[in-house]
């Protein structure tokens, strides 16, 4: 009998939490409904790992990390606990941070892009637009400049000179099975992820749409550098999830760890498996 092989490549997905904040619907949204509950933000990051014909861990397949976090010290600074740095936690998974070659970053807020220096032989994957935003004239403002840490750009303006950067322009293929998509909104050059897996395309939206309400309810988080890209790009996650919302994860809400099984029965609480 001929085996047929998939024409895409599929993987595994995890979104392990390393940090939480309570948070209120006014600290959140743009017009808060006084109604709506508190809405706790959970901080992720994300890896992709390659997966064989029969569902196992591709040997030599190489992982893709989607950002990277922050870390204790900053974490300090902005009245958020680091429960362990998320490099440590992807090792937990299996994922060794120092031999990770490619890491997709979404946006250069400091919760995305923190930690960069935990993966050496990484090439990172930006946006044009979004080095432009994060290093160009909207950053004399306090409200753009707010959640970026001048040394996490720093340290990516050093990577682009040290030819450590992939810049896009707009959607992308990072290998078969993973591509990156222009949403902006949030930030004028935020990407979201789309990935290959047993259940069909699954899309990391980052935070083009932070929680559950964005993308379900076309409602607006309160950081946004233009509200017509970010209404915009509701729908565009929707398209690339195939019509299904249900495929399309958020960047922060907390209902993220109680609707996925956990990755492991010993990491409960703290990394689910999305695909």
């Amino acid at each position: 009998m001929e085996i047929k092989m998939r024409s895409t490549p599929i993987y595994e997905v995890h979104a392990v939490k390393y940090a939480h904040l309570p948070r209120k619907a006014w600290e959140v949204q743009i017009t808060p409904d006084p109604h709506d509950a508190d809405f706790p933000m959970d901080y992720f990051v994300w890896v992709a790992i390659p997966l064989d014909e029969a569902g196992n861990r591709a040997i030599g397949g190489k992982p893709v990390v989607i950002d990277t976090g922050f870390n204790a010290q900053v974490g300090k600074q902005r009245g958020r606990e680091v429960k362990r740095n998320p490099a440590d936690l992807l090792n937990d998974l299996g994922i060794d941070p120092r031999e990770v070659e490619d890491v997709i970053v979404t946006h250069l807020h400091y919760d995305h892009v923190g930690n960069w220096d935990k993966f050496p032989k990484a090439r990172f994957h930006l946006q044009d637009k979004e080095m432009q935003f994060a290093t160009g004239r909207h950053m004399c403002h306090d409200p753009f400049r707010h959640a970026f840490e001048v040394e996490d750009i720093v340290g990516m303006v050093r990577a682009v000179y040290g030819k450590r950067v992939v810049f896009h322009d707009g959607d992308d293929e990072i290998q078969p099975g993973i591509s990156v998509h222009l949403i902006g909104g949030h930030t004028m050059g935020i990407q979201s992820v789309r990935v290959m897996t047993r259940n069909g395309w699954l899309v990391l939206a980052s935070d083009a749409s932070h929680y559950y309400w964005g993308i379900r309810d076309k409602k607006l988080f309160s950081i946004v550098y233009s509200v017509a890209d970010m209404l915009a790009g509701y729908d565009k996650l929707t398209k690339l999830a195939d019509g299904h919302v249900d495929m399309v994860v958020p960047g922060h809400d907390a209902e993220v760890m109680t609707k996925y099984p956990a990755s492991r029965d010993d990491m409960k609480g703290i990394a689910v498996r999305l695909d």
